[in-house]
This record gives structure tokens, C-alpha cells and sequence, in this order.
């Protein structure tokens, strides 16, 4: 069995609650896997929001028992969830699912140029609070009759929908990276000489980068321009 020797306890820990949150979303997700070096990158998809959800692992050494130095599979969440040792700071790689079509289709792994215009933080996270409020504000005036799935599905593409500002970046995008635990208060603090969240765009797609993990979106009208399928 592949086991994975992540950094330490907190990646083990932030890899668990990433996992655990996707599952709060969806309790048969699968996650893939692409690891190099000391690098291994999870993608989910969290159905609510239509956005891929990348968060990023530091690995302390790739595998062991000398086997290959990459690794790109597809697995349960939820098995790989139930295999992580926060203790010893490892996960066993589950055996591989047959993914979900999301999982062929990934954002591109270079050429990402940054983009302009997106507000600071605690604006994203007060957007968000808004936007929630009035959802729900919106679906409780409608009358009993009227409150219908097709009618919040509407309700709630008018709003999700919505871009971000002048970034087409959509509102769905910050709404997952906060739901998923990406865009915490503590990023205000970052010390980095990079902006402690920012956007970058390559072809169709828009990331939303924050130091917890990135949301990716395709941008409507933009056909099939930019897909990466590996």
C-alpha cells in the first residue's frame, strides 16, 4: 500500500478537514491525487458550488518502500479521509475509483498571469455574508406554492452568479474557498511579499489563490479553450 509522509501533524490536520468538508458536501466524493516531490495537489469538487477545489500538501518525502516517484490517482474521500494519521503525520492511498468526469478535465499546470481588481479579504468575506443573508431573505418571502426546488435553483443561480466586481471571477467561487475553510480571517495576517489571496487566470479558467488552497472555475463564453485533460 502507498503510504504518503506529509510534512507534519498541521498538514495532516488541514488535509482531514478539507476532506471532511468536501464529504459535508457530498458523502460519496472522490478526490484526486497528483503528487511529485515533496508536493501532492487534491482536487475535489464540491457539487453545491460548481468549482474545483485544489488544496496543496507538503509532503515530507514522496513515498516509501522505493516506489515510483509520481503518483496521479483517483480515490474515495471518504477512504482517504479514514486513512490519514494526523499522530504520525501519514495517509494511505486507497485503492482507485473509476472518477467522476470532473476528474479528466483539470485546470491548466503553467501559464497563470494575475488579475486585477480583486477586493481584500475581509471584503470577500463580507460579500459572502450579504449575499447568504439575501438568499435566504429572498426564499423565505416566497409563498409556500412557490417555494420549489426550481425556484431556489433560480434564486440561487441569480445570485451565485453574480462576478466578483469587474474580475468575472463568480460569487460561488469566494462562497466555496470560505465554506471549505480556504479564505480564513488568519490570511489578513500573511507575510508573504504576495497578496495574501489573489486571482490568476490561464485560457477558461480563473483561481482563486489563497495560502489554505485555490478554488478554479471555468469563465462562461469561452468554449473549450484552455482544458487541460490528464
Amino acid at each position: 500500500m502507498t503510504v504518503l509522509h506529509l510534512a507534519d501533524e498541521g498538514e495532516a490536520a488541514d488535509l482531514a478537514a478539507f476532506l471532511s468538508r468536501l464529504l459535508h458536501y457530498d458523502r460519496a466524493a472522490a478526490v484526486r491525487l497528483q503528487a511529485a516531490g515533496t508536493a501532492l495537489a487534491v482536487f475535489g469538487r464540491p457539487p453545491s458550488f460548481e468549482v474545483l477545489a485544489v488544496r496543496a500538501v507538503r509532503l515530507a518525502k514522496p513515498y516509501e518502500d522505493g516506489l515510483d516517484v509520481t503518483l496521479d490517482v483517483t480515490v474515495s474521500a471518504g477512504e482517504l479521509l479514514e486513512s490519514v494519521d494526523e499522530t504520525a503525520a501519514t495517509a494511505a492511498v486507497p485503492a482507485a475509483v473509476t472518477g467522476p468526469p470532473w476528474a479528466g478535465v483539470l485546470p491548466p499546470r503553467g501559464g497563470w498571469q494575475p488579475e486585477r481588481g480583486l477586493p481584500a479579504p475581509d471584503v470577500l468575506r463580507a460579500m459572502v455574508a450579504a449575499v447568504v443573508a439575501e438568499f435566504r431573505s429572498r426564499t423565505q418571502e416566497l409563498a409556500p406554492e412557490r417555494r420549489t426546488r426550481a425556484e431556489l435553483d433560480r434564486i440561487g443561480r441569480d445570485i451565485w452568479s453574480r462576478a466578483v466586481g469587474e474580475t468575472g471571477l463568480p460569487v460561488r467561487a469566494v462562497h466555496a474557498a470560505q465554506s471549505l475553510g480556504f479564505l480564513r480571517p488568519a490570511a489578513s495576517a500573511h507575510t508573504s511579499d504576495e497578496p495574501p489571496v489573489a486571482l490568476y487566470s490561464s485560457g477558461a479558467w480563473l483561481r482563486l489563490r489563497t495560502p489554505f488552497g485555490s478554488i478554479a472555475v471555468r469563465r462562461a463564453g469561452l468554449g473549450a479553450l484552455g482544458v487541460s485533460v490528464r
